[in-house]
């Protein structure tokens, strides 16, 4: 079973950083094009440290396409973009070894046991005491049943929280979450969100969050940033949001926005 340890009360807030704190992420006039077609727009916002941020927005609003530029793993076509406090990608490889991503549309080496991935993963992110990691990992997402299976024959589920391992090997300071609870069922994503907020919780790692299930997003999310065609259309808390658009959950926000209905007004973005 995943890892049973209780989901820290409704409403829980990782503390705020002091005031002399740089952000985890800084993102400035950040855009990228392919050709004609413009994946992100100009797009800016800071990421505090010990926050979940979840970005937010239909597909093709340049959720995926963000993330791999903060990954280091894509040049923008123009803007900048600071990690930990190093440039990216000139600084990845000073980065990388402090954070970690997942994402259902990365798959690991197919032939692969689930355990020999893993072992590749702690040997390129040096995890000290490798064996114990995995072990303690594999405990908690479930995964002891089929560690000696080739990943290529999971379902997509299995595959998910082998993903989510790979993620959190190294337990990074910064975690890049796409879609983090893809193929779960109810009940096992239920856990995994517990699991995360118990990580966070104890680690003090910042996360950036894309999901398309509003009430995960609810329930992680320190502040959400909402995309359209590649621009930040709006942000704020999910209290804030709510109560900006006088809507009873983040689904109807989200679809006023998708929708490009909203009230006059409004503005634009703080």
């Amino acid at each position: 079973m995943l890892d049973e340890r209780p989901a820290l009360p409704a409403g829980h807030r990782a503390a705020v950083p002091t005031a002399n704190e740089p952000p985890a992420v800084v993102v400035e006039g950040l855009a990228k094009s392919y050709g004609d077609i413009v994946a992100v727009a100009d797009l800016s916002f800071s990421i505090h440290r010990r926050q979940t941020v979840a970005l937010l927005g239909p597909n093709g609003a340049g959720k995926t396409t963000t993330m791999v530029m903060l990954l280091g793993l894509l040049q923008p076509s123009a803007g900048t973009i600071r990690i930990l406090g190093e440039p990216m990608p000139q600084g990845r490889y000073r980065v990388l070894p402090r954070m970690n991503f997942t994402s259902p549309y990365v798959d690991l080496p197919q032939r692969l046991t689930v355990l020999q991935n893993l072992k590749v993963y702690g040997e390129l992110y040096a995890v000290p005491r490798p064996r114990a990691r995995i072990a303690e990992l594999a405990a908690a997402l479930d995964l002891e049943g089929f560690l000696d299976r080739p990943f290529g024959r999971l379902s997509a589920g299995q595959k998910t929280r082998v993903l989510l391992a790979k993620a959190l090997i190294n337990q990074p300071e910064l975690l890049l979450l796409d879609e983090p609870t893809a193929s779960l069922d109810p009940d096992t994503a239920d856990q995994l969100r517990g699991y995360l907020e118990a990580y966070q919780a104890r680690t003090h790692a910042t996360v950036l969050l894309a999901s398309h299930n509003m009430g995960e997003v609810e329930r992680l999310a320190h502040h959400v940033l909402m995309l359209r065609r590649g621009s930040l259309v709006d942000q704020g808390s999910p209290a804030e949001l709510l109560a900006r658009y006088g809507r009873n959950d983040l689904e109807e926000v989200f679809l006023d926005i998708a929708r490009d209905r909203r009230r006059p007004g409004m503005g634009a973005p703080t």
